[in-house]
């Protein structure tokens, strides 16, 4: 058995597939020491660079001093915490919503509830480039599965014509991203909502990598647009923006407790610490401050200087997002290229198959409000220096 694991490793190897943890010396941050050298991080998730925060440090100490390190149970049981409860109620208010449910992570919270929502009756459309725990959600779901090209609303709609004829009790559920994590754009949110309206469709909207970065205090896409009341399921991370960990539905009263009853991956987990729910909270509370809204602010204005400087051709015309991908195709030629950042002082490893599609493979380069302007210029410079 061990021989046949180590060929199957040797076959990633030689396809430059093979991936290895990477052990970081320092606390995560813009500035990061690993493998010996102190390197700029530009692929982190912490676009506000609220993980390192003395505040949200704070709020974790006092819940750990007050609550213990571990919550014991599940929730059904008795683990369920005054923080878990006030962090469902901040997340609630923040996204408008009736009501939320929190999980131990943002894939427990896709498998958990694409499972409770949908079953082998039902039927669930996927954008193409959705993220892979919504794809597993489905998939174990037992629902039967349509994927739409990304971003296409002509074959959404053919999907959706189909579903009603060929499964007309069925519950049909659209599901997308709203900003898609690999490549940094945005959703067509409004057609996608005009659709399932009118073909009577629920719709999940992945709002990951959107709360912090784009609407009022952060508070998403859907706001942004105006949408929030017509998004059934609004689903997020508190691991990106927010800079803790965990997910979390939120939606009606009504779907938040048939959440609590049937999605699985709820009942049947020891609930996260009270610590990280308390931290969340006060990451919430910071996002709806002037504080957090100049955060916000210095982020876009980040991305506005590497806009200015990026090379055309690898990148996008337009930023949309956080998140810039530089997209060079081969497996081999993505490593060459974050061996080539690494050398000039920047971590920004190379994303491949299956994260992306096989001759798809890039680097994914992340902006923080915490990058300094020089910082930018200097990663630009080395963008110019591959393009060539």
């Amino acid at each position: 058995m061990s021989r046949r694991f180590e060929d199957e490793l040797d076959a990633l190897q030689q396809q430059s597939l093979l991936r290895r943890l990477r052990v970081l010396e320092s606390q995560p941050g813009t500035g990061i020491d690993y493998a010996g050298r102190h390197l700029i991080n530009f692929s982190s998730n912490d676009y506000l660079g609220l993980a390192g925060e003395r505040f949200l440090k704070e709020a974790a100490k006092q819940a750990i001093d007050e609550y213990g390190v571990g919550s014991t149970a599940s929730r059904l049981v008795c683990g369920t915490l005054a923080p878990h409860l006030l962090l469902e109620e901040k997340l609630a208010a923040f996204k408008g919503a009736e009501a939320a449910v929190s999980f131990s992570s943002g894939y427990a919270t896709a498998l958990g509830t694409l499972n409770a929502l949908a079953g082998k009756e039902d039927v669930i459309i996927l954008d193409k480039l959705a993220h892979a725990s919504l794809i597993d959600g489905a998939r174990l779901s037992g629902a039967t599965l349509r994927v739409f090209p990304h971003n296409q609303m002509e074959k959404l709609e053919a999907h959706l014509q189909w579903a009603r004829e060929k499964h007309p009790e069925a519950r049909v559920l659209v599901v997308t991203e709203s900003i898609f994590s690999m490549d940094g754009d945005r959703a067509p949110l409004a057609d996608i909502v005009e659709l399932k309206d009118r073909y009577g469709a629920l719709l999940l909207l992945d709002e990951a990598h959107a709360v912090g970065v784009v609407g009022a205090n952060g508070r998403g896409l859907a706001e942004l647009l105006g949408l929030t009341a017509r998004v059934d399921i609004q689903m997020g991370t508190l691991s990106k923006a927010l800079g803790v960990s965990g997910g979390y539905i939120c939606g009606s009263r009504a779907l938040i407790d048939w959440l609590i009853n049937r999605a699985r991956s709820f009942v049947y987990s020891t609930a996260p610490p009270a610590a990280l729910a308390a931290a969340a909270a006060a990451a919430i509370e910071f996002m709806q401050s002037a504080a957090g809204e100049a955060r916000r602010q210095r982020l876009w204005g980040n991305l506005k200087i590497l806009a200015a400087g990026l090379p055309p051709g690898l990148t996008p015309e337009k930023l949309q997002s956080a998140i810039v991908p530089v997209m060079l195709g081969a497996e081999e030629t993505a490593l060459d290229a974050s061996r080539m950042f690494f050398e000039r002082g920047f971590f920004v490893p190379a994303i491949r198959y299956p994260t992306v599609a096989r001759g798809t493979a890039r680097l994914r380069l992340t902006l923080s409000a915490a990058h300094l302007p020089e910082e930018i210029q200097a990663v630009t410079e080395t963008l110019w220096e591959l393009a060539e």
